[in-house]
């Protein structure tokens, strides 16, 4: 039964960019194994100009209810929080990794490399640790105009800010869309809403959108300086619109299942993806790239899922809970606190 507390279209549109981002990294790591490309490559460059920038505005979605809150209680919630999960996956992640860093430049390496990874991302976890980032520097910004803080945000994505480093680069193309979700949620809840009393019209948008997503990036021009904000701003527009068109019927409830849990299988999709793309290619029963990737996809985001229920009334629920330990302030009840 779903959480009457929730926003449908929310966690569909969280369900929508989280499957988008597994297959993201599936399809690439099977094709670079493989040394081809399979039709999913298709699929993912379509969905390269809003993947992360929806993922980001949603992010941003319910700032307003919390940035006022004392720093203490605000750091918590957006900073130890996170941090307790990158900590945590950072160290599981590393664990896979380390054999083969040990392998090629022995422990100094494998000591060095998981120090860089409190300054550089390790992996596939990035995201969880720049989210703390813009949620602190909204917060602290709280005295500057809004517009002139998305007018920051803005140039420095057309900037396309490339120094190596992933937090610079990532900050500087992300953070628009972080604070877009911020400043503009009214409106985008407004627009949620109009889709889904327009649904013919919502539908309509979404056909000129993606031919015209499409064009721009089988063009080459959607890397482009302003197109690329353009294309990322639209691309988040559209998917609230679809996401918003399905909550209307409500029939994709593992969609929206997966949104809920958004979160669950971004820790832990990374082994699953690894894992079941080695079984592939040795089994070597399915020469279809894009079939292999489809198959990689969908074990990268059911397999954190089994994890997550496997584990969710065990002691091993710190993977996906933080626990009260974790906590800058122990709550009145102490209790376990679910990773979203």
């Amino acid at each position: 039964m779903a959480d009457e507390s929730r926003v449908a279209w929310v966690d569909y549109a969280k369900g929508f960019c989280i499957i988008m981002v597994v297959m993201m990294h599936s399809t690439l790591g099977v094709e670079k194994a493989a040394g081809a490309e399979g039709w999913m490559h298709y699929i993912v460059a379509f969905a390269k100009p809003f993947r992360m920038p929806d993922f980001f505005m949603i992010s941003g979605l319910f700032l307003a209810r919390l940035i006022d809150r004392d720093w203490r209680t605000y750091l918590d919630k957006k900073v130890v929080h996170f941090a307790y999960f990158y900590v945590l996956w950072l160290t599981i992640q590393f664990a896979f990794k380390a054999p083969g860093i040990a392998a090629d430049g022995g422990m100094e390496a494998v000591a060095r490399e998981f120090a860089m990874s409190f300054i550089e991302p390790f992996g596939t976890i990035w995201f969880i640790y720049l989210l703390p980032i813009f949620f602190v520097v909204a917060k602290a910004s709280r005295g500057v105009p809004w517009w002139v803080m998305w007018l920051v945000g803005a140039v420095l994505e057309a900037a396309h800010i490339q120094t190596g480093w992933t937090i610079i680069d990532e900050f500087a193309a992300r953070f628009v869309y972080f604070y877009s979700g911020y400043v503009f949620a009214p409106e985008i809840f407004k627009l949620a809403a109009a889709a889904i009393r327009n649904g013919w019209a919502a539908a309509g948008f979404l056909v000129a959108w993606a031919i015209v997503n499409a064009a721009g990036v089988f063009s080459g021009i959607s890397e482009m300086p302003g197109v690329s904000l353009l294309l990322g701003l639209a691309g988040a527009v559209a998917v609230v619109t679809f996401a918003s068109l399905l909550s209307k019927a409500d029939w994709m409830v593992p969609l929206r299942y997966c949104g809920r849990n958004s979160i669950v299988i971004y820790l832990a999709f990374f082994a699953f993806m690894a894992g079941s793309r080695a079984v592939m290619f040795r089994l070597g029963v399915i020469d279809d790239l894009g079939a292999i990737s489809l198959i990689v996809t969908a074990a990268g985001v059911i397999g954190p899922l089994l994890l997550f229920w496997a584990v969710r009334n065990t002691p091993l629920r710190f993977l996906f809970e933080r626990p009260a330990w974790a906590r800058l302030r122990a709550p009145a009840r102490q209790h376990m606190v679910p990773a979203e």
